[in-house]
């Protein structure tokens, strides 16, 4: 695999979501996990990897990411958390005309923060300061084997991060599962949060109320199964409509390397950890205690509904239905302003990178 060049519309895919949840590739017959790998050992925390450029199709992809190269300089922020001692990975970009402002940019579950290589070059051109996180269980960042995933603990680890930059404010950016982070940093730290940006969040609707819950185990089970062909096709019917372009092969490096890796149970527990979090852990309920100016930026092509092939029948076909979804958002946000991208599913800054960047940029540059 050479090193990805990452063009506007392009980004890497790290963890998959299974079709059956209506986020993941749907597995072939489960297949229990070895005792061996149920729990498997964290890397250290210690010293930063090497980088390097990125291994070749077939040998896979480790754990924490360290032959596979970022489009900027790769920092890490060291935490002790839950009795261990983890590292965050981190992008930090400065432009060369500072406008004095930062931006955070929190990826989805699906993602690490290098997918935002467009986005950052776009916000860099206009003087923005960039921070770009791996949340820990995600890219280069530490995969822990026993960690309590919360949004509540995420938000913190990713405040310390900004503390120790010595970033005080910020426009907050998240993308899906970011999105959940986004609103619940924002809740936690109304007063660091300059602006919050969520583009198409998920958890705009309390799955657990319908869906029957499925155990760590089981989904754990699922994401053991998951291949390159497997990631591909689930991309390709969720996110596009069913149309693959060549360019679009680069969304699966990460995720599909990791799988063709010894170490991929490691992954795929943390997988199973946070799509618990993100199951029982909903923050749609608070959405109207938000006081910071908000834009939602909805592709109203997406269905993305975590559980929907297992819930029943008719709760099954009102999931995920962003158009609606959308719209109650912006109404419950106090002043949330609304931006539809009609034609364009769960990832507009792909899709529809410059009507994305616009409205992005437009809210963030213009007056309080």
């Amino acid at each position: 695999m050479r090193t990805p060049s990452l063009p506007l519309v392009l980004a890497s895919f790290t963890l998959s979501l299974a079709s059956a949840s209506g986020c993941a590739p749907a597995p072939r017959a489960a297949l229990p996990p070895p005792a061996s790998v149920a729990a498997p050992p964290p890397a250290s925390a210690a010293a930063p990897p090497a980088e390097g450029p990125a291994a070749s199709p077939g040998a896979g992809l480790d754990p924490e990411l360290t032959s596979y190269t970022y489009p900027y300089p790769v920092r890490y922020f060291e935490v002790e958390s839950q009795r261990q001692k983890l590292r965050m990975a981190y992008m930090d970009v400065q432009p060369e005309k500072p406008n004095g402002r930062a931006v955070l940019l929190l990826h989805g579950k699906n993602f690490s923060g290098v997918y935002w290589e467009p986005t950052i070059r776009a916000l860099t051109e206009r003087g923005f300061r960039v921070i770009a996180p791996d949340q820990i269980g995600f890219g280069k960042s530490t995969k822990p084997a026993a960690y309590q995933f919360s949004f509540h603990g995420l938000a913190e680890t990713t405040r310390a991060l900004l503390d120790s930059l010595g970033v005080q404010r910020a426009a907050v950016v998240g993308h899906s599962m970011g999105g959940m982070l986004a609103a619940r940093f924002a809740l936690m730290f109304a007063e660091r949060t300059e602006r919050l940006i969520l583009v198409n969040p998920i958890g705009l609707e309390d799955w657990k109320t319908v869906v029957p819950y499925r155990t760590v185990d089981a989904w754990y089970k699922q994401e053991l199964e998951a291949t390159r062909d497997s990631i591909r096709e689930y991309q390709r019917k969720s996110y596009y409509d069913g149309a693959w372009k060549p360019e679009y092969e680069r969304l699966i490096e990460i995720q599909a390397g990791w799988t063709e890796h010894p170490e991929y149970p490691r992954v795929a527990w943390c997988s199973a950890l946070t799509y618990d979090m993100v199951f029982t852990q909903p923050v749609v309920y608070e959405l109207p205690r938000l006081r910071t100016p908000t834009l939602l930026v909805i592709g109203l092509r997406d269905r993305t509904a975590l559980g929907k092939a297992w819930a029943p029948k008719e709760a099954a076909d009102a999931l995920g239905d962003y158009t609606t979804l959308g719209k109650k958002a912006a109404q419950a946000i106090p002043g949330a302003r609304l931006v539809e991208l009609p034609g364009v599913g769960h990832m507009p800054q792909i899709e529809a990178f410059e009507r994305y960047r616009d409205a992005l940029v437009k809210f963030l540059e213009q007056a309080p």
